[in-house]
């Protein structure tokens, strides 16, 4: 049964009717992906600008993970942590020294990630800096996305994501983002603070890129007051932006980072949190888990994942694409009194559009991207993030540039 060909139409009736309706996706269903294109289920071909939410840098199906996966999958899937197993330390040792930590804790999502950085700074927070327990305070920025656990949910600004959730979590305080004087505010008059938990760039919020210098300062504000720099990088990271990590554009080196989604390239859920002794070494038995964290399909995707980031050359090919798609886009806007703003790093990007947060525009312009052969999501109303696969090249990149000029000269029409 699961074997048969069905059609769009029945596909989303199909989830309509047995799934939850938690998600909002646009009227396209995908039944086969590779490299930078999907198709959908009646064999239209798309370029892919999404990348799963930046999951899928690697591209689709790349033929080193998926063999990676399909040997390991055949051969051990699972022990749980009860039991050694043989890939699990080979990660560990690769993933450790790939990023410069000393050691990795092992998850799943990035949300799960989130929450583990969390429960590593508080306990650091209480056996380390001697906050007394049940204490401390974690600095988030407003407009954050880390996901939507009940704790992340305690300090998000996002209500539709809040409302009838509560009651919500105590132990963080909010300061505008990009904005070192109220860091440093909050660092000074907020007791017992243990961290700073901050998106690089900020992406669900609409691909904010904060002020050169700014990630670099809020650094030496945390060394300055004993706390914690927490770096999400589950979307930003795996060489999204020009680089192996967004941080690393200033040289910041956070005392927590967390990777998710293109650690697998998009084929496995795997996420990880890495620190160095100092901070990890708070962690003991039976504290902290996940029966799949770690898990040897997990451990053996990954480090496929991340051997194509190294070998592809996808940082800079992110990087050198970039600042064409900016360059050209950019161009494009300054005759056009529909765009207000092209901004990013690497390919991540986002094109603003001259219309309220409130509005169906950037929603109606997706469709009609996706008619032309090309899909993007918008984050608010009159926000589109551009995110394709890392591993496109400049003709394609160049293709998809005249496919967004044509659809938003078609739409102002």
């Amino acid at each position: 049964m699961v074997s048969e060909k069905i059609s769009s139409a029945e596909a989303i009736a199909l989830e309509d009717r047995y799934g939850a309706h938690n998600y909002h996706p646009l009227p396209v269903v995908l039944s086969k992906g590779q490299g930078v294109y999907v198709w959908d289920a009646e064999g239209k071909k798309y370029y892919d600008f999404l990348s799963a939410y930046s999951a899928v840098n690697q591209g689709h199906c790349h033929p080193d993970i998926v063999g990676a996966m399909a040997d390991q999958i055949q051969t051990l899937t699972l022990t749980s942590r009860a039991f050694y197993n043989d890939m699990l330390g080979k990660y560990e040792k690769y993933i450790t020294e790939y990023f410069g930590f000393d050691k990795v804790l092992p998850m799943n999502t990035g949300a799960e990630a989130v929450e583990t950085a969390i429960k590593l700074c508080r306990k650091w927070a209480y056996e380390v800096r001697g906050i007394n327990e049940n204490e401390a305070n974690i600095i988030v920025c407003e407009n954050n996305f880390h996901g939507r656990t009940t704790t992340i949910i305690s300090f998000s600004n996002d209500e539709v994501a809040r409302k009838n959730f509560g009651p919500y979590t105590d132990g963080f305080v909010k300061v505008e983002y990009d904005n070192l004087a109220a860091l440093e505010a909050a660092l000074e008059n907020t007791p017992n603070v243990a961290g700073f938990l901050v998106e690089p760039i900020q992406g669900e919020a609409g691909v904010y890129v904060p002020s050169e210098g700014y990630l670099a300062k809020a650094k030496e504000l945390c060394e300055k007051h004993n706390v914690l720099f927490i770096a999400d990088e589950v979307q930003t990271g795996i060489a999204r932006t020009g680089q192996l990590l967004a941080v690393n554009h200033e040289n910041v080196h956070p005392d927590i980072l967390v990777l998710g989604k293109a650690l697998s390239g998009g084929a496995y859920p795997v996420s990880a949190v890495l620190a160095d002794d100092s901070v990890m070494n708070v962690i003991k038995p039976g504290q902290h888990g996940s029966t799949f964290g770690g898990n040897p399909v997990a451990a053996r995707v990954a480090i496929a994942a991340l051997e194509v980031v190294k070998n592809e050359h996808l940082a800079e090919n992110a990087e050198r694409l970039g600042q064409i798609f900016r360059s050209e886009l950019s161009k494009f806007a300054e005759g056009n009194d529909f765009i207000t703003l092209v901004r990013g790093k690497g390919l991540l990007n986002a094109i603003v559009v001259n219309d309220t947060e409130d509005s169906s525009t950037a929603w109606d312009l997706c469709v009609q991207l996706k008619e032309n052969g090309l899909l993007a999501k918008p984050t608010h109303g009159n926000i589109i993030r551009f995110a394709p696969p890392l591993v496109m090249n400049e003709e394609q990149l160049m293709d998809c540039i005249s496919i967004i000029k044509r659809t938003f000269s078609e739409f102002v029409k």
